[in-house]
């Protein structure tokens, strides 16, 4: 219908634009676009932005909330090639294993407790679930693993047999002049780690007001809402 073609032109706009920063951020770093992946964050949007985001050809998804993501995911014609589904929202362990059946990559483990539920969750789904270790370099942040306990998860996702690790994701600061330290800091802990564990290729930073840090500091994905559909709609 006319309103879906309008809402995929204006993402195919909008992503164009959102190419060009990227371009214009991996040429001051000396790095290549094509290393650099797009997730539409839908988030508090309808089925439809998930519908426009995969009809401008992103095939990575990222939902925040189980129950929101379930009832989207129902109303989304899904294309024959591949796309990954990704949660990038806190973890509640009761739903951890419900998670694992309906996502590609979680990229939010920051407990053991919480890998051996989505472990388990995954064994019950019959696959491997791809993960990212979320880390701490913020202090605004109240999830994600201490850098300094970060290979101790390491080693306990890496015990799990439906569970692997791809790499790691932080949240920016909220003070823009702390961003690119802070990025600085995790892209030094997935560097250590790319270099030590076959497989690990995931750098998950950066959003849609810190694109240029994000790759400045290495990030191989960056999550992108309002980049993308503009700004959220309000609730109530």
């Amino acid at each position: 219908d006319a309103g879906a073609r309008d809402r995929a032109d204006r993402v195919a706009d909008r992503l164009a634009a959102v190419r060009a920063r990227i371009e214009r951020a991996c040429a001051q770093a000396g790095r290549r676009p094509s290393d650099v992946t797009i997730l539409a964050v839908t988030k508090g949007f309808g089925s439809e932005a998930i519908q426009a985001a995969l009809d401008a050809s992103i095939a990575d998804i990222g939902e925040n909330y189980f129950q929101e993501a379930r009832a989207k995911f129902a109303g989304v014609a899904w294309p024959s090639s591949p796309v990954r589904r990704h949660c990038i929202g806190s973890i509640q362990r009761n739903k951890a294993r419900r998670i694992a059946g309906l996502f590609d990559m979680v990229q939010t483990v920051d407990r053991a407790d919480i890998a051996e539920a989505l472990d388990a969750g995954a064994e019950n789904a019959g696959k491997v679930l791809d993960v990212l270790v979320q880390l701490n370099v913020s202090a605004d942040d109240r999830n994600g693993v201490n850098p300094s306990e970060c290979a101790q998860l390491v080693e306990a996702i890496e015990r799990l047999k439906h569970l692997r690790l791809r790499g790691v994701m932080a949240v920016g600061p909220l003070d823009p002049s702390t961003v690119a330290p802070a990025f600085a800091d995790a892209g030094k802990i997935f560097d250590d780690l790319a270099a030590r564990k076959p497989g690990v290729d995931t750098l998950s930073l950066g959003m849609s007001e810190d694109i240029e840090e994000a790759i400045a500091a290495g990030s191989t994905l960056l999550r992108l809402g309002t980049a993308l559909f503009g700004p959220r709609p309000v609730k109530g």
